[in-house]
């Protein structure tokens, strides 16, 4: 009778762990204590310039992300992100999605420039060439997936333009987003919302 209770035995452990009624081991405690162990969203057939594929979410609860960059004293750019419903992970952080988590990727003009973990970054004035440039901001999630709405990516971009003497806003584009951060000082160029962006919440860091 006991050999035959044996493999019964294990046969319910392992039907237990693939339905995920159960786990065992230090994976599963660190679970427990916290976020859910499942990817959030949906993985799309669409992908970025970079081969990283969409994640998508329902737009209720989403995040969301704005951009706004200013001119300093130095020449350079101060960008500032804004997001709502999503928290910046730290350095280290392990290589799975986890709902309304992840970090930015800062593009100027389309090519990745930074990788932000942080709602600060600075451009130095060597970086942007005179004439009109794009910076975006794209929501990441820990495993390289792009957050998305509606099949397009959570970012938002900034227009900026730099003359022969110093950076300065572009006074001949106004303003335009579907959902604009509060209004701040200073803002260079226009905030365009190319995807799912531009929070008007709370900023979470």
């Amino acid at each position: 009778m006991t050999r035959k209770r044996g493999p019964i035995a294990a046969l319910a452990v392992c039907v237990a762990l693939l339905t995920g009624s159960a786990g065992c081991g230090p994976s599963d405690a660190r679970e427990r204590g916290g976020a859910s162990p499942s990817p959030a969203g949906e993985l799309l057939d669409r992908r970025d310039g970079e081969g990283s594929p969409y994640r998508q979410v329902d737009a209720e609860g989403a995040p969301a992300v704005g951009v706004v960059v200013t001119p300093d004293a130095d020449g350079g750019w101060d960008v500032r992100l804004t997001v709502r419903n999503f928290r910046f992970s730290p350095d280290g952080t392990g290589g799975r999605a986890v709902a309304g988590r992840g970090l930015a990727h800062l593009e100027l003009d389309g090519r990745r420039v930074a990788l932000l973990r942080t709602p600060e970054y600075h451009l130095s004035g060597a970086s942007v060439p005179r004439g009109t440039h794009q910076v975006t901001a794209r929501l990441y999630a820990d495993d390289g997936s792009v957050w998305a709405v509606d099949g397009e990516p959570v970012e938002s971009t900034a227009d900026i333009t730099v003359s022969d003497q110093e950076p300065s806003p572009d006074p001949s584009v106004e303003p335009i987003a579907t959902a604009p951060p509060e209004p701040v000082r200073g803002t260079a160029g226009r905030n365009r919302n190319g995807g799912r962006g531009s929070p008007g919440g709370a900023e979470q860091a």
